[in-house]
């Protein structure tokens, strides 16, 4: 076990899989304690069980869960220093082909969700005296991609906005941008893109390095950003995505 994060108190939502999994992993590899927020019970439960980290169940779309959700966790912890949000959903298809309902329930779970989450946890944040943030947004935030994209957009200025505003109490607020990930959350842009073959296409013609990530490699930099190394780092949009958005 390394002691990067020794003694630091995480809450990660959509941890129950994929990315989310991973940070968990090696946040407490690192020597945190972390809780997993996450609505879907049965597989976030068996993941928090598996990893020795604790459970809390939250609709981020819904704000009452949320601050539920922080007061249960900041008092399981004793306290918070640090709130990742992966939690997220995809919708694809055309844009005239979207009804309002899908853009509104888009922007409530990946966006307005990080805009309640890092509201309700600054208090606790503060009080730790050196609270971080870490939003999920996606290399489709700069590249385009439908609602999806567009959401992830919105994490980057949500960022930025709580990044300045909340320096003051040394709370650091960043963004990751992953790439292609290989993980069953990308089955629904693959499907519209034309299947896996379409998509490898894709993959190998667009993405420098030639292949999609793992959530093992997405996950040293959460580590990072919510460790004392980076204890200088604010209000950046980090991408980790095999050089597709190379500036």
């Amino acid at each position: 076990m390394g002691e990067r994060l020794t003694g630091k108190r995480i809450l990660i939502t959509g941890a129950a899989d994929n990315i989310g999994r991973a940070c968990v992993e090696h946040f407490l590899r690192e020597g945190a304690r972390v809780v997993i927020a996450d609505i879907d019970v049965e597989r976030a439960t068996a993941t928090a069980k598996e990893l020795g980290a604790g459970f809390v169940e939250v609709d981020v779309a819904d704000e009452a869960s949320i601050i539920a959700m922080v007061e249960t966790a900041t008092s399981e912890l004793g306290g918070l220093d640090a709130l990742c949000q992966l939690a997220a959903i995809q919708i694809v298809g055309p844009l005239e082909t979207l009804s309002v309902e899908e853009w509104d329930r888009c922007f409530e779970v990946n966006a307005r969700s990080q805009f309640l989450g890092a509201k309700y946890a600054i208090p606790a944040l503060r009080a730790s005296g050196r609270g971080s943030i870490v939003n999920f947004s996606s290399q489709a935030a700069r590249l385009g991609g439908g609602v999806y994209g567009a959401t992830k957009s919105a994490v980057l200025s949500i960022s930025r906005t709580f990044a300045r505003e909340l320096a003051r109490d040394n709370i650091r607020v960043n963004a990751v941008l992953p790439g292609w990930v290989d993980t069953p959350f990308n089955n629904p842009i693959i499907e519209l893109m034309g299947g896996n073959e379409r998509h490898a296409e894709v993959v190998a013609r667009s993405v420098p390095l030639g292949r999609q990530a793992t959530p093992d490699e997405i996950a040293p930099m959460v580590v990072y950003l919510v460790s004392d190394e980076s204890s200088y780092v604010t209000g950046q949009a980090i991408s980790v995505d095999g050089g597709s958005t190379m500036a």
